[in-house]
């Protein structure tokens, strides 16, 4: 199951945030960037993947927001399936929290980053 337009709502929300670059991702889909830096990537309508630290990514399943990734369980990845338009919203916030945290790694302005 999929939402229809999933990945356009997603791709327009992120690339409207400071220093985003979206790039194919090797094993299909769009992956978004800040510089070499991975914010996460999605799979036509259906599927986001994200990276976290691993302490973010065990927050993050335990809250209910995504599950363990579908190909590295183990690893700081989430994944979540988009089934209806609430999961896009938690998409874009789980992408947002990704980038939150690659602004800091980074050291860019996080009011700059914002604008």
């Amino acid at each position: 199951m999929a939402v229809r337009g999933a990945a356009q709502r997603i791709q327009t929300e992120l690339m409207s945030w400071p220093h985003v670059e979206a790039h194919p991702h090797r094993f299909g889909g769009t992956e978004y960037r800040i510089g070499k830096r991975e914010l996460g990537h999605i799979h036509g309508d259906h599927l986001v993947d994200i990276p976290f630290p691993t302490k973010v990514r065990n927050e993050v399943i335990a809250a209910g927001q995504a599950q363990p990734h579908h190909v590295l369980p183990d690893s700081g990845w989430v994944s979540l399936v988009l089934r209806e338009a609430a999961d896009v919203d938690r998409a874009i916030e789980l992408f947002r929290r990704s980038f939150d945290l690659a602004v800091k790694q980074k050291g860019l302005a996080l009011e700059q980053a914002r604008s």
